[in-house]
């Protein structure tokens, strides 16, 4: 039977002890961050590695939650503060700012037409990172300007603007799916729309269903 608990409810069962409730806001949440991962590092390996390491996080650390953000906002912020710090560290291995020509691992839907995906992912891969993650948490987790600033911690201001920049490159980068989306008649969310909000957005599912474990840009 599924758990009918709040994610907050959860969140408190678990720090006071209950060893099934960190295990159910992982089956709601594990797909979805990876994806956001993915999008962010554009490396679905090391995606998994930061999820995984940002839910040992949250499990170690749930008694610091004070309730100041959801707990799906809470997830997602410490899922991207890991994914900047995996990208610092990748950066300074290689002592080379990642470009375009990096190869993704993509996991595609079957039921989305791939090519549409595919290109999605692309271009998505060549906006600066700051608007990829404004855009994806905006436009394909169907965020809140508010909580989409509250991941990043940046003010909402920032949030619009880096969002209406990286739709307005988006509608350029994908100006070749006309006449099915026509991007200069509506740029607005270019890839929401082509994507949709899934628990799993642009189709990208995470192997299993989940994560192995636990049981840059413009400012």
């Amino acid at each position: 039977m599924d758990d009918t608990r709040s994610d907050e409810a959860l969140l408190a069962a678990h720090v006071a002890g209950d060893p099934s409730a960190f295990p159910e806001l992982v089956r709601r949440y594990s797909d979805r961050l990876w994806a956001f991962a993915t999008r962010i590092l554009r490396d679905s390996h090391d995606a998994s590695d930061v999820v995984q390491e940002a839910l040992i996080s949250a499990y170690r650390n749930a008694s610091r939650w004070r309730g100041e953000a959801t707990v799906n906002t809470w997830l997602h912020r410490i899922v991207h503060n890991s994914s900047l710090d995996r990208l610092r560290r990748r950066r300074t291995r290689t002592a080379e700012p990642l470009t375009d020509a990096v190869d993704v691992p993509l996991h595609r839907d079957p039921i989305l037409d791939r090519e549409r995906v595919l290109a999605v992912e692309e271009a998505l891969g060549r906006l600066p990172l700051a608007q990829r993650a404004a855009v994806v948490l905006v436009d394909m987790e169907g965020m809140t300007v508010a909580e989409a600033a509250a991941v990043l911690e940046i003010k909402e201001g920032t949030v619009k603007s880096r969002a209406a920049r990286g739709r307005y490159r988006l509608a350029q980068l994908l100006g070749h799916l006309r006449p099915e989306y026509d991007t200069a008649a509506d740029p607005a969310g270019p890839a929401a729309r082509i994507v949709g909000n899934d628990p799993a957005p642009g189709g990208v599912q995470a192997p299993g269903g989940q994560v192995r474990s636990p049981s840059g840009g413009d400012r």
